[in-house]
């Protein structure tokens, strides 16, 4: 059994309060985990109870790592995952920060992988394919990934893509045309006959003939 005989409010991280038992410092706790847990001078710690604020305490400060990841853009369970892995949170403590986030909605894969998918479609059009790809590099499960990108029409992605990008001019002669336009859908995942095919209808729209 230990006594707290002081908490002091961290000099360099004012959120943080640093515990002092039995006279010397011990760990430091965030301001929320002291409140929450109302630890005053004075008050017996066992070595069980430590572990337990520790761990709280750890579980608050995964939780907000994790919060100030996801403000940029949703994430993927296993994006998440590594992050905070990589941050040098233990896997138990990751595990009831994603347990916590699933409660909160934040972490939901289907929702992530359709979010990607239509936020791929709207602004920057691609292929069935390399929507998949990035879906897998971002570890979502197969069966989530074929639900999401079920309804993806790469005849119409490659028609939208080469509009977006025939609106910044185009070469006048139709090999240059062709070679251009072909390696821009083809770095967005376009298979041939479906490059082959935009390039004419975009060519011909512009009142032009291959032949």
């Amino acid at each position: 059994m230990s006594r707290i005989t002081d908490l002091r409010e961290g000099k360099r991280k004012q959120k943080r309060i640093n515990i002092y038992l039995d006279g010397r410092f011990a760990f430091s706790l965030g301001a929320e985990v002291v409140a929450k847990e109302n630890l005053q001078v004075g008050q017996e710690l066992t070595s069980d109870q430590v572990e337990a604020l520790t761990g709280s305490d750890q579980l608050q400060r995964c939780l907000g790592a994790a919060y100030r990841y996801l403000s940029y853009r949703p994430r993927s369970e296993s994006e998440i995952r590594e992050r905070m892995q990589r941050r040098g949170f233990a896997m138990e403590t990751v595990d009831a920060a994603i347990a916590r986030l699933r409660e909160q909605a934040l972490v939901d894969d289907e929702a992530f992988a359709r979010f990607w998918k239509e936020n791929r479609d709207s602004f920057s059009p691609r292929s069935r394919w390399l929507t998949e790809r990035e879906l897998k590099r971002m570890g979502v499960l197969e069966g989530t990934i074929e639900q999401a990108v079920a309804g993806i029409d790469d005849g119409e992605n490659a028609y939208r893509a080469a509009l977006r990008k025939t609106r910044r001019g185009t070469p006048a002669d139709y090999q240059s045309f062709r070679r251009r336009l072909g390696d821009y859908l083809r770095r967005r995942g376009f298979n041939y006959e479906v490059i082959g095919h935009t390039v004419d209808r975009i060519w011909q729209e512009r009142g032009n003939s291959s032949g």
